[in-house]
C-alpha cells in the first residue's frame, strides 16, 4: 500500500515525467515483449541471442532509475541542444522500420530525454542505468566481433582435445575441428562462448555497482580479469563434455548439455560463481596496493 501510494505521490509531482514514460510504454512496449519472447523461447536471431542478459540487466536498469526519482526531481529543469539533436535522432530510426535502428532508438531516445529535461547533470544523474539499457539492445555487433573470435575457437578446441586425451578419448584436432571417434565437433563462435562471456562480463558491471567495488581500480582490474577467466575455462569444460558426448554417440546428453536446461544450469553456475569471486576480493583483496605513509617522527 505505501509503494503504490508512494507511485500515485510521484506520478502528481512529475506530470511531464509520467507522461513521457506512458509514452514510452506505447511505442516501445511492443519492442521489448518481442526481445523477451525471442530470448526467453530463443525465436530471436542468434546474434540478438548474444543480449538475452538484458532479462535481468533492464528490470535492473528500472529498478536503479526508480530509485533516483527523489535525486532526478532535485536537479533544476533545463535542457541541452545535443538532447534534441538524440531524441530526432531516435524518431528518425524508430519510423525507418529496419530492426536494429528501431532498436537503437530506445536509448538513443532514453539519453535525449535526459538531456532534454535536466541536461547533462540528468545524463550524469542516470548514465549507469542507461549504459545497462544500450549494453542490452540487440544489434548486429556479436556479427562484427565473430571473425574475430578464431583465435579463441582454436584454443578452446586445442584444450578440449587435450583433456579428452588424458581420459583415453581418441581424439584428433584441426583448427577448430575435434574427430572425436570419427564424430566431427566444430568448435564455432556461438559455441566458443562469446554469448556466455558477452553475458558474464554484463553481470559483473552489474556486480561491480551494485557492490561499490568500481571505486578501487584494483579490484575492478582482478574482478573483470576474473570473470573473464572463469567464462573460457567454463566454456573448455562445456566444450569438452559437448565433444565427448557426441563422439559416444550420448546424443541425449549432447542435447541436454547445448540446448536444453542444462545449458541453462550451465549459464547460472558461472554467474552464480561470480558472486563468490566478488565476496573472495572484498575479503582478501585490500582497495590499494599503496601503503600509507608511516607517520612523521618526533624528537
Amino acid at each position: 500500500m505505501a509503494i503504490s501510494s508512494g507511485f500515485l505521490r510521484t506520478l502528481k509531482q512529475a506530470p511531464l515525467e509520467s507522461a513521457i514514460a506512458a509514452l514510452l510504454l506505447l511505442l516501445y512496449g511492443p519492442l521489448l515483449w518481442h526481445w523477451v519472447d525471442g530470448w526467453l523461447n530463443k525465436s530471436i536471431s542468434i546474434q540478438h541471442e548474444y543480449f538475452s542478459h538484458g532479462l535481468i540487466g533492464i528490470p535492473f536498469a528500472l529498478y536503479l532509475a526508480w530509485s533516483q526519482r527523489s535525486a532526478w526531481t532535485g536537479l533544476p529543469d533545463r535542457w541541452h541542444a545535443v538532447g534534441v539533436g538524440l531524441v530526432a535522432i531516435a524518431a528518425v530510426f524508430y519510423t525507418s522500420g529496419l530492426p536494429d535502428w528501431v532498436n537503437l532508438s530506445l536509448p538513443l531516445l532514453l539519453a535525449g530525454l535526459c538531456l532534454c529535461l535536466k541536461g547533462t547533470a540528468g545524463l550524469r544523474l542516470q548514465a549507469f542505468p542507461l549504459a545497462l539499457i544500450a549494453l542490452a539492445t540487440p544489434t548486429q555487433l556479436p556479427y562484427l566481433i565473430e571473425p574475430y573470435v578464431l583465435p579463441l575457437q582454436h584454443f578452446i578446441a586445442s584444450v578440449a582435445g587435450f583433456l579428452l586425451v588424458q581420459v583415453g578419448v581418441d581424439v584428433s584436432v584441426q583448427n577448430i575441428y575435434l574427430f572425436v571417434n570419427g564424430q566431427t565437433v566444430e568448435v564455432a563462435p556461438h559455441c566458443a562462448g562469446l554469448k556466455m562471456l558477452f553475458t558474464s562480463l554484463y553481470v559483473a558491471l552489474m556486480l561491480l555497482h551494485w557492490t561499490g567495488l568500481w571505486t578501487s581500480r584494483l579490484r575492478t582490474g582482478l574482478f573483470l580479469a576474473g570473470t573473464i577467466t572463469i567464462s573460457v575455462v567454463g566454456n573448455i569444460l562445456r566444450n569438452t563434455l559437448l565433444s565427448y558426448f557426441h563422439g559416444t554417440s550420448n546424443t541425449a546428453a549432447f542435447d541436454w548439455l547445448h540446448e536444453s536446461w542444462g545449458g541453462d544450469l550451465y549459464s547460472a553456475l558461472m554467474l552464480l560463481s561470480l558472486i563468490g569471486l566478488v565476496n573472495l576480493i572484498q575479503q582478501y583483496i585490500p582497495p590499494t596496493l599503496e601503503l600509507e605513509a608511516p607517520p612523521p617522527s618526533t624528537f
